[in-house]
């Protein structure tokens, strides 16, 4: 690995926490997820040298996703390499990088083996511009990629982001489509803050159009992917391709109409959006794949029915993965939260007085 000790000489700017990242000339393109997140990476680098990206085997072989496939050819080993396979370093490294001026956006191979790097990202990494007073940004954009579905071995479908969440400093977010991923990536590189960046594996194949001139909504934001007035399904990364499927079961044998609310970013949370969302349709039913005990629909049930309990009409419900470890491959399907156990749980929070 190349050795960098001082960044370009070429200033920017500290962009504010919705600054708009640059952008290409508009263009709008079918993409997978995957092309997405790289057309990303490419933008953000060409935009700004002191963008780096680093981690196990992103370099010649472009990630285990082929993510970052081509950016060393693109940008040279300066900007784009492989480091050792030890997720602490890879972190301590992106912090040191920030200090030194840079804005890092290191990988972590896969969900499972953030663990190792948890004490540099809860210690240091979160609480770096805290604890210098904010003289210190932390321009540090962590990508992961995250959750199951994919049929892959132990330690490789993990649910992480309640860690995350539960740490403050950090920004969380999770995209759900192309167009989400290119600018939730864009936008968290362009950030001063670190960014907990989680990738649904089993959507990096989904393909959409991606439009690098027209920007989507910032960190903070959240999306009503579907409109509806009997029940709000609030979710998040794979969870909402669920929910827009459950939807459309709903409407077409039930005549239900579920109105799907995409976080799209955990920490900061658009509670507004969920609120009116709710005051819609009085019903709420929460989704993710996640274990239910302490997960991230945990809080956001307990937020609902403090703030908004007299806008319901009945107890707010999860639907979650189970609280054990995720299983073989051949028993995912089960495991996951999938459309037949969404709609079940549709059907009693709508026979709930």
């Amino acid at each position: 690995m190349t050795q960098i000790l001082e960044p370009p000489t070429r200033s920017a700017p500290e962009p504010a926490d919705d600054a708009e990242p640059p952008n290409r000339q508009p263009s709008a393109q079918d993409l997978s997820m995957v092309q997405a997140l790289n057309l990303a990476l490419r933008d953000a680098m060409t935009a700004d040298e002191k963008v780096l990206v680093f981690g196990t085997d992103v370099g010649v072989q472009g990630g285990v996703f082929r993510v970052t496939e081509g950016l060393t050819a693109t940008f040279g080993e300066q900007r784009c390499f492989d480091t050792p396979l030890a997720e602490s370093a890879v972190i301590g490294v992106a912090i040191g990088l920030a200090i030194r001026g840079f804005t890092p956006v290191p990988e972590i191979q896969f969900d499972g083996f953030s663990y190792p790097a948890l004490d540099q990202v809860v210690s240091h990494l979160a609480k770096y511009r805290s604890r210098t007073r904010g003289e210190v940004s932390m321009p540090v954009t962590v990508r992961i990629p995250s959750f199951g579905g994919i049929g892959a071995a132990e330690h490789h479908s993990e649910s992480t982001e309640t860690y995350w969440a539960h740490t403050a400093g950090l920004k969380v977010v999770v995209p759900a489509d192309p167009s989400d991923a290119y600018w939730l990536l864009r936008h968290a590189i362009a950030a001063p803050d670190p960014v907990m960046f989680l990738e649904p594996k089993r959507r990096y194949w989904a393909r959409g159009l991606v439009d690098t001139g027209n920007p989507a909504p910032g960190i903070g934001r959240a999306a009503v992917r579907r409109s509806g007035r009997d029940v709000t399904v609030v979710t998040y990364g794979g969870g909402v391709a669920t929910a827009l499927s459950a939807a459309e079961i709903a409407a077409q044998q039930q005549g239900w109409s579920l109105e799907v609310v995409d976080l799209r970013s955990l920490v900061p949370l658009d509670f507004d959006t969920v609120t009116a969302s709710i005051r819609r349709t009085g019903r709420c039913v929460v989704l993710h794949e996640g274990p239910r005990n302490v997960g991230f629909g945990a809080e956001l049930a307990a937020r609902i029915s403090e703030e908004l309990f007299y806008e319901l009409e009945a107890p707010v419900l999860r639907v979650t993965g189970f609280d054990t470890p995720y299983p073989p491959a051949r028993l995912e399907r089960q495991w996951l939260p999938g459309p037949d156990r969404l709609l079940d749980c549709v059907e009693r929070v709508l026979e709930l007085p």
